[in-house]
């Protein structure tokens, strides 16, 4: 007690929570944000509220409806009217588009937000402001005294509405967009669309969904139908609409849930588009599948009215160019290291990883491939999308949702007999064995998780 009414400057460092029922009280309130007070403070907020990124769609974890949402956008002061939106949904390139289109709209001057997840390293990752100027040449996440501040000021309030960890990040990247004065914000959609928290959006200046494929059926759906249905829940009326591939199954489907117009980018010839085959080899973002996203990008880009020929258009293309390194957006084909080429990716999914192994193949460089998986993921769906002229290393990344790494490799040399493979019980194990008597020639690839490349990043960072 004495300790705790002594004055501010003589109080202990760090902030101390008592759970009473649903509410926190906040001891030593007026002490100054710390390092140690943010680590220990997000700590606990991933403990109480635990994200899907670390326990999986379990019911702590994963709240589906927009009720939660709409009472707290509402008690934030409805921040998420303060400023001009895009919607992103899809089950694959969605991050990819929504960097380059914040890359775009900053480089035409406009202060813009991006809000998406997972994130690989820091939790901070998950919201930024992108702007033009000698200040900021990257875009800048969201400051750590912000968060903590945000935090501890709405601890009570979440605590008591039994919010999700996936619903308190909305909320915070919301306000905090609102609080900087962003001009626009380009918001992906963290699971589906229709249930979404982020479909809390009133009236985005446009909606895209890049692609559709079999990814978490279980909440989804069972079909490309189905799954289709729930990322056109964040159609809405007199809100254009943007679908980035033309599939049979659907399109119908995008059209009937369209109210405002419906425009499929690969039909699609944006007045940018005759620069592309220059202009793609440029790219930092490097996989072959970019250039699909490029052209949904450069479509919505259009609709939006931005941008327009001369130094404007210049300014856009370069700023796609360049997206990785202006928006630190990473793990998409990321280039970790020159001689081995190391190459990191978080495509986990049949789709994805179809693309990735394709392009592998079609370089004809010795591959080695540093792999792991979450559980629930169809790995046996996977397996026979994998180069077969290849050396694999199987991991077991840092999350009680991987499957373990000895399973990976029972049931790929089930299907592989011939095939040479071995098993780690990390990824840091998996990639030094990988780096073992490899020769400038070598390729080697990590990913089948975004868990596998977040645990890689640091070793060669």
């Amino acid at each position: 007690p004495s300790r705790l009414t002594a004055p501010p400057e003589e109080r202990p460092s760090g902030v101390f929570f008592v759970s009473v029922g649903y509410y926190y009280y906040i001891w030593g309130m007026g002490l100054k944000f710390s390092e140690a007070g943010y680590e220990a403070l997000l700590k606990d907020i991933f403990r109480r509220f635990p994200s899907v990124q670390s326990i999986g769609f379990t019911a702590g974890a994963y709240k589906p409806g927009l009720e939660r949402m709409l009472e707290f956008e509402a008690a934030l002061g409805h921040p998420s009217r303060c400023f001009r939106c895009v919607h992103v949904a899809g089950t694959n390139g969605k991050g990819s588009v929504s960097n380059m289109l914040a890359s775009a709209l900053s480089a035409c001057g406009y202060r813009t937000g991006l809000f998406t997840s997972p994130h690989l390293v820091d939790f901070c990752e998950r919201m930024r402001i992108a702007e033009e100027g000698l200040e900021w040449p990257v875009a800048r996440m969201v400051p750590r005294e912000y968060v903590f501040d945000f935090l501890t000021e709405w601890l009570p309030w979440i605590e008591e509405h039994e919010l999700s960890f996936f619903e308190i990040t909305t909320g915070l990247a919301f306000k905090w967009f609102a609080d900087s004065g962003v001009d626009w914000a380009v918001i992906e959609v963290g699971l589906g669309g229709r249930l979404d928290s982020t479909n809390v959006l009133e009236k985005p200046e446009l909606s895209i969904v890049t692609t559709i494929g079999l990814d978490h059926c279980a909440l989804l759906g069972d079909t490309l139908e189905k799954i289709a249905s729930e990322k056109a829940g964040i159609f809405k009326a007199g809100v254009p609409a943007l679908v980035g591939e033309t599939q049979p199954e659907t399109a119908l489907v995008f059209r009937a849930a369209a109210p405002s117009g419906l425009v499929f980018a690969d039909a699609e010839e944006p007045g940018l588009w005759p620069l592309a085959k220059e202009f793609l080899p440029r790219m930092d973002l490097g996989a072959a599948v970019q250039e699909k996203n490029l052209r949904t990008v450069l479509c919505a880009l259009e609709m939006l009215g931005l941008p327009g020929g001369g130094k404007c258009g210049e300014a856009v293309l370069e700023a796609i160019a360049h997206t990785a390194r202006r928006m630190d957006f990473r793990g998409r084909w990321e280039r970790l290291c020159g001689r081995p080429e190391v190459i990191a990716d978080i495509g986990h999914n049949p789709q994805a990883l179809g693309w990735n192994f394709a392009q592998l193949r079609g370089l004809g460089r010795p591959l080695r491939v540093v792999y792991g998986v979450m559980a629930d993921k169809d790995l046996d769906g996977i397996i026979p999308l994998m180069p077969l002229v290849a050396e694999y290393f199987f991991a077991t990344p840092s999350t009680p949702r991987a499957l373990p790494s000895e399973e990976i490799l029972r049931r790929f040399l089930a299907a592989r007999p011939e095939a040479c493979a071995l098993a780690f019980d990390s990824v840091r194990d998996a990639v030094a064995a990988a780096m073992k008597g490899v020769t400038e020639h070598h390729i080697i690839y990590i990913g089948g998780s975004t868990f596998v490349v977040s645990d890689a990043l640091p070793l060669f960072d």
